[in-house]
C-alpha cells in the first residue's frame, strides 16, 4: 500500500473539475484502475475532503499517482475481495470501474456492491449491454450505471454535424435551451461591439453570452466588454434566436453531405454507422484486417484500407470535396494534422479525438473546429454521481476554466427575493437563461426568478461555491 503526497499543480482542465468539489459531498470513493480515465477522475476528485482509493495492478502507474495526488493507492486486482476490503470498500459511497478490461470493470462493481459499497459505476465496451432489458440484469446483479465513452463521442459528432455553426452544443431541459460556442471570425459583424450595443432596449433576449474566453482566458462578459477576432463565445440560447445569433456572428448553417472519418476506433465505427444512411461516409483505415471487419459491418459506409498519415491518400479520396472530416484515430498529433491540412484544403467542418490534455488549447488555437475528449465525455458523466441535489447537471467545457450548470430553484432560496440586479449575484457568475415549466426564456436584470425555476448558470471557478447558496 502506497500512500503519498503530492503538490496539485493542475492544468486549466483539472481546475476546472476540481472546483466543482465544492457541491460534491464528503464521500469515500473507490476507482478500479489508474489508466488515463482513472487517473484523470482521481486528479478530479482528489480533495481533503474525500476518502479517495485508487486500485491498479501496475505499480509503476500507482506511482505516478500517489506522487501528483494526494490519494491511497493499492497494488492489486480489483476482482480481488481481499483488496476491495482493503480499499474499504464495505463504506464507499461510490465505486469506479474504469479499467481497460471491460469484465473486470463489470465484476469488480458487482464484488463491490455485494461488499457494501452504496453506488456503482463500470465503463464498458459493448453496445449490447446497454439495451434496456439487459441493462435491467446488470442493475439486479449490481451494477447502477454503465458508461460507454466512445458512444457518447460518437453521438456528441452526429450531433455537432446538425449545428454545422457552432463548436460545441449543449442542451438543457430536453431541448428548451441551448448553449453554443462559436468562435468569432475576423469579418463577424459583432467584432469590436459591445455586449450593451447589441443588447434590445426592450430586454426581449432570444440569446445571452454569457462568457468569453480569450487567450486562453475566460471572462464573464459584461455590458462595455467587446468582442475581439479569435474570441470563442458562449452563447445560452433558444431555438429562436439561433438565427439571429448566427447572423450577428457571421456563422452560416450548411447542409452536411460528404463526410470522409479517418480512423476505424469505436468512435470511427459507431460515427460512421449513425451517419451512413443519411450521409455518403468514406472511412480510411489503416489496418488492412480492421479495414475488412468494417467494410462487412458498415453497409452503408465506403472503407478504405490506407494510411491516414499519406496526404496525397487523402488528396486522392477527395478531401477537397468533404463537407465535414472527422480524425478519430488514436494518435492526437495525427488527428490534429489532419484536420488542418482538411481546413487546408476547403473543408467547412473538422472535428479531432484529442486525448493529449496539453494538446487541447492549441488544436483550438491553430484552426481545428471541434474537439473531443474520452476523459472530459466519461468525468462528465460520472460527475453526476458525485454532486449534490441541488445542481440538476453540470458540463465542463473544453476550452474554458468555467462550469456551465443547470439548478433547480428551492422554495424561499434568496434568488427568489429580487430581481437577478437586486439579490447581488457574483460578478464572475451569470444566470443565462430560466426554463419555467413548458417555457424557456433568456435571462435579464429585470428577470424575477420563481421557486421550481430551472436556472442555467455560467460561472468562473472562484465563485462556484457561493453560487449554491442562492437557489438552494
Amino acid at each position: 500500500m502506497v500512500k503519498k503526497r503530492g503538490n496539485h499543480s493542475y492544468n486549466w482542465t483539472i481546475i476546472c473539475y476540481f472546483t466543482l468539489l465544492f457541491f460534491i459531498r464528503n464521500m469515500h470513493i473507490v476507482i478500479a484502475g489508474a489508466g488515463e480515465v482513472g487517473t484523470h477522475l482521481a486528479k478530479m476528485l482528489s480533495s481533503e475532503e474525500h476518502d479517495l482509493v485508487v486500485i491498479d495492478n501496475d505499480l509503476d502507474r500507482l506511482k505516478a499517482v500517489s506522487s501528483a495526488l494526494d490519494v491511497l493507492t493499492i497494488e492489486g486486482n480489483a476482482n480481488s475481495i481481499s483488496h476491495l476490503k482493503e480499499a474499504k470498500i464495505q463504506k464507499a459511497d461510490l465505486f469506479i470501474g474504469v479499467t481497460y478490461s471491460e469484465d473486470v470493470n463489470i465484476n469488480s462493481a458487482i464484488l463491490s456492491k455485494r461488499l457494501g459499497a452504496k453506488k456503482t459505476i463500470a465503463r464498458i465496451d459493448n453496445q449490447e449491454y446497454l439495451l434496456p432489458a439487459n441493462k435491467e440484469i446488470f442493475e439486479n446483479l449490481g451494477v447502477d450505471y454503465m458508461i460507454y465513452p466512445e458512444k457518447i463521442a460518437a453521438r456528441e459528432i452526429v450531433g455537432l454535424l446538425s449545428e454545422t455553426g457552432s463548436t460545441e452544443v449543449v442542451e438543457f431541459s430536453g431541448g428548451k435551451l441551448h448553449m453554443y460556442v462559436i468562435r468569432l471570425d475576423e469579418d463577424a459583424p459583432i467584432i469590436n461591439k459591445s455586449l450593451r450595443e447589441l443588447t434590445p432596449g426592450d430586454n426581449k433576449l432570444e440569446y445571452r453570452a454569457v462568457a468569453i474566453t480569450r487567450q486562453g482566458h475566460t471572462i464573464v462578459p459584461a455590458g462595455d466588454d467587446r468582442f475581439e477576432p479569435g474570441d470563442l463565445v458562449y452563447v445560452i440560447s433558444s431555438k429562436i434566436g439561433l438565427k439571429e445569433l448566427y447572423k450577428y456572428s457571421g456563422k452560416k448553417q450548411f447542409e452536411v453531405r460528404d463526410i470522409m472519418i479517418l480512423g476505424g476506433s469505436r468512435i470511427g465505427r459507431k460515427t460512421a454507422d449513425s451517419l451512413g444512411n443519411q450521409h455518403y461516409v468514406k472511412l480510411i483505415e489503416k489496418d488492412r484486417q480492421k479495414s475488412y471487419k468494417l467494410s462487412n459491418i458498415l453497409n452503408n459506409t465506403l472503407v478504405i484500407n490506407g494510411d491516414g498519415t499519406d496526404m496525397e491518400l487523402l488528396r486522392q479520396e477527395g478531401l477537397d470535396k468533404m463537407d465535414a472530416f472527422i480524425a478519430v484515430t488514436g494518435n492526437s498529433e495525427t488527428n490534429i494534422l489532419s484536420c488542418l491540412l482538411a481546413k487546408h484544403m476547403g473543408v467547412k467542418r473538422t472535428i479531432a479525438e484529442v486525448e493529449n490534455m496539453d494538446y487541447i488549447h492549441l488544436a483550438e488555437n491553430i484552426g481545428v473546429d471541434t474537439i473531443i475528449n474520452k476523459k472530459l465525455i466519461t468525468a462528465s458523466r460520472i460527475f453526476r454521481f458525485t454532486m449534490s441535489e441541488e445542481v440538476s447537471s453540470i458540463k465542463c467545457l473544453t476550452g474554458t476554466e468555467a462550469e456551465v450548470m443547470e439548478f433547480q430553484v428551492k422554495p424561499n432560496a434568496s434568488a427568489t427575493k429580487g430581481t437577478l440586479a437586486e439579490i447581488e449575484f457574483p460578478r464572475e457568475a451569470i444566470v443565462g437563461g430560466v426554463i419555467r415549466g413548458k417555457n424557456a426564456f433568456i435571462a435579464h436584470g429585470d428577470t424575477l426568478i420563481k421557486p421550481y425555476d430551472r436556472v442555467v448558470v455560467f460561472a468562473l471557478p472562484g465563485v462556484i461555491h457561493t453560487i449554491g447558496k442562492f437557489f438552494n
